[in-house]
C-alpha cells in the first residue's frame, strides 16, 4: 500500500520505509497525473490510499471542482484508489467529503496509540492542532470550522509570508513597521535561524532568487523596505529572531487553548517537528516513525487502509 497526500503546494507519498515529497504547485498547472504515475510505476502492483487538501487551490472555482481533478489525476495511475473522507470513510469516487481530510486521517491513526494526546503537525503551509480524544467531535468539521475552533493555523516552515506572521520588527532599536509585501517567507526565517538546510526550503523563494542564507537576508531586509547595505546581516537576523518568536508564541497559543483538557502527550510531526517539539516539550513522532513522520498524513492513511484492509473493509 502507498499513501499518497495531494496538498496545494506540495505531493507527498510514503511506502514502508521512506517519504518523498515533491513541489507541485496546483494553481500553476503542475503535472500531478505525471507526477503520480511516475511513482506508480516504479512500485508496479502497489494499490494507493490517497488524502488531499489541494482542492482549496484557487485555480479551481470551487472545492468540488479541485476534488475532481486530483480524483482524476490519481484514477489515471491507480485505478482501484481509496480516497479517505472527513466522514471517516474510504470512497472510490469524487465526493466532497474528500476536501481536507488528510489531518483526519492523521488523527485515526494515531489516537489508539496516544489516547487523549494532542498533535501538532506543520508543514510548509499550515499548522494543524488535532485534539485526538475528541475525535467523534472532529468527523465532518471542514477547515472552515477547523478554522473558527482553532484546529488549523495558516502558518508554517516554508511559505508564510513575513507580513502575515509579523505587524513590525525592530531595525537599530526601532519598532519597525513591515512593508505589506511578499517579499520574505518563513522559509527566509528558518533558513536563516539554522532551522532547516538549504535542501529543506523546497518552494520557490519569493523574489526567485537563490535559496541561501544570503539569499534570504536579501530578502528579510526587503521587509523593511531596506537593503543588507543599510541594516547589515545582523540586522537581517533580527528580523528573522522576531518572526521566529511570533510564530512560535502563535503556535504555542493555539496549542494550549486547544489542549486545555487533554491528558496525553503532545506529538509533533512535519517538517518542523524537531523545531517545535522542543519548543512545546512535545514527543517528535520522527523518533517514533522515522522519516515518514515528515509526511504523516500519507503515512496514516496508508496504515489506516491496511488495516480497513486486513478488517475485510474491501
Amino acid at each position: 500500500m502507498i499513501g499518497i497526500d495531494v496538498g496545494g503546494a506540495n505531493t507527498k507519498f510514503v511506502d514502508d520505509r521512506t517519504a518523498t515529497i515533491r513541489y507541485c504547485p496546483l494553481w500553476q498547472d503542475a503535472p500531478l497525473a505525471a507526477l503520480i504515475g511516475e511513482y506508480m510505476r516504479e512500485r508496479p502492483g502497489e494499490r494507493a490510499a490517497v488524502v488531499m487538501s489541494g482542492e482549496l487551490a484557487d485555480c479551481f472555482a470551487i472545492k468540488m471542482e479541485g476534488i475532481r481533478f486530483i480524483v482524476d489525476a490519481v484514477l489515471t495511475s491507480c485505478q482501484d484508489a481509496l480516497f479517505y473522507g472527513t466522514d471517516g470513510q474510504f470512497h472510490r469516487e469524487a465526493v466532497s467529503q474528500l476536501a481536507a481530510a488528510n489531518w483526519l486521517a492523521s488523527a485515526a491513526f494515531l489516537r489508539d496509540r496516544f489516547p487523549g494526546g494532542t498533535l501538532v503537525d506543520i508543514g510548509s503551509t499550515t499548522t494543524d492542532i488535532v485534539p485526538l480524544s475528541r475525535f467523534g467531535e472532529l468527523v465532518g468539521l471542514t477547515d472552515l470550522q477547523r478554522l473558527q475552533r482553532g484546529y488549523l493555523l495558516y502558518t508554517g516552515m516554508l511559505r508564510t509570508n513575513v507580513a502575515a506572521i509579523v505587524r513590525s520588527v525592530p531595525v537599530a532599536g526601532v519598532e519597525t513597521p513591515v512593508a505589506s509585501e511578499l517579499f520574505a517567507v518563513s522559509g527566509d526565517v528558518h533558513l536563516v535561524l539554522g532551522h532547516i538546510g538549504a535542501e529543506a526550503y523546497t518552494t520557490p523563494a519569493p523574489d526567485s532568487g537563490p535559496r541561501t542564507k544570503e539569499g534570504a537576508l536579501r530578502r528579510l531586509a526587503r521587509v523593511v523596505c531596506a537593503d543588507l547595505t543599510e541594516i547589515g546581516d545582523a540586522g537581517a537576523e533580527t528580523i528573522a529572531e522576531r518572526c521566529w518568536e511570533v510564530q512560535r508564541d502563535q503556535i504555542l497559543g493555539g496549542v494550549r487553548a486547544v489542549a486545555t483538557s487533554a491528558k496525553g502527550p503532545v506529538l509533533v510531526a512535519g517538517i518542523g517537528s524537531a523545531l517545535l517539539s522542543r519548543a512545546l516539550g512535545g514527543i517528535d513522532l520522527r523518533a517514533e516513525f522515522g522519516e515518514v513522520a515528515d509526511a504523516l498524513p500519507a503515512y496514516a492513511v496508508k496504515e489506516v487502509a491496511s488495516r480497513w484492509s486486513r478488517s475485510g473493509g474491501y
